[in-house]
């Protein structure tokens, strides 16, 4: 005879494997397209910052001390007045979100993708939020105001020897996440008092590089 208690058994373990199969099969293919979705909302807020083109328009920077930059497209600035270093890049959003300027960091040398950039916990933080919005243009800026600060010394010989100079710029998006480093390099132009900007290279901190 048919041991029916048995066969019962196996058969409602069976339906609970095949239940159980299932429902992982189920889970893995929602969490995948949670990701998916995740994934695409992230890109849809997503900044990316270059040095700005050659035919966008001019910005007026100013500083809290009331000093004020013309700066072109295309173009940095390095000035040194009555003591204080002003510094601006001008800057195009290529990404698809809001960009949010938070912290920078500027050295008075050219430095290649190959060296990695510093903590951005070390980074001066900037006095005041810079937002640009995508596909748009805007601008950083900085300045050394104490020649007993670190840094200042150098910054200011760079500055009246005209030597290229490099800026890691740290920022993120507008919920705040995706924080990126984006290294620019300032770079005299002959004799004259013309700055341009560059990008070299993108770190992203929370993400794999795009490399």
């Amino acid at each position: 005879m048919a041991d029916w208690v048995t066969i019962s058994a196996l058969a409602t373990a069976t339906g609970t494997l095949v239940l159980a199969t299932a429902t992982f099969a189920s889970v893995r293919s929602s969490n995948r397209s949670a990701r998916a979705a995740e994934r695409a909302v992230l890109a849809g807020i997503r900044p990316l910052l270059s040095q700005s083109r050659f035919d966008d328009a001019k910005q007026k920077v100013y500083f809290v001390d009331d000093h004020m930059t013309l700066l072109e497209g295309g173009r940095a600035s390095a000035e040194a007045v009555d003591g204080t270093l002003y510094l601006a890049i001008s800057l195009r959003n290529s990404g698809s979100g809001i960009a949010v300027l938070d912290r920078w960091n500027l050295l008075p040398e050219r430095l290649t993708g190959d060296v990695l950039p510093g903590d951005p916990s070390t980074f001066r933080r900037l006095t005041r939020d810079i937002y640009i919005a995508a596909n748009e243009v805007g601008f950083w800026q900085g300045a050394f105001r104490d020649p007993a600060e670190p840094g200042y010394a150098e910054i200011a010989h760079a500055i009246a020897a005209r030597e290229t100079m490099t800026l890691d710029l740290f920022y993120g998006d507008s919920e705040g996440g995706q924080h990126t480093i984006t290294r620019f390099a300032l770079i005299p132009r002959g004799d004259s008092d013309v700055w341009l900007a560059t990008v070299g290279r993108h770190w992203n901190i929370e993400r794999d590089d795009p490399r």
